[in-house]
């Protein structure tokens, strides 16, 4: 699925992940591969108080969005939430406390 994205400059924040090919409603954009984060920092991915997964490659680059068109699964998979377009920014809702959007 990486194919089907790329890292561009955000007007959200910094770096974003872009659609470069239409990704369709419930389609797979990714995968994080699981590497243990002992400690909150930059791309960590925490799933529960306690569960954090470092997030390396593009998916590092999805930004915050309170009306996201992509979420993370409880397999650590990117998993669109709409049809996301040509050149639409790949979004994520990472909680309160994120972003002024």
């Amino acid at each position: 699925m990486v194919k089907k994205v790329e890292v561009k400059q955000s007007h959200i924040h910094g770096k974003g992940l872009f659609a470069k090919a239409k990704i369709r409603k419930g389609e797979v954009i990714g995968a994080i591969v699981p590497k243990p984060a002992k400690k909150d920092g930059p791309h960590v991915l925490w799933v529960t108080e306690d569960e954090g997964y470092k997030v390396d490659g593009p998916l590092k680059f999805i930004n915050h969005c309170r009306k996201p068109n992509a979420c993370y699964y409880d397999d650590l998979t990117v998993v669109a939430l709409q049809n996301i377009n040509v050149g639409d920014e790949i979004t994520h809702n990472y909680g309160d406390g994120w972003g002024l959007d």
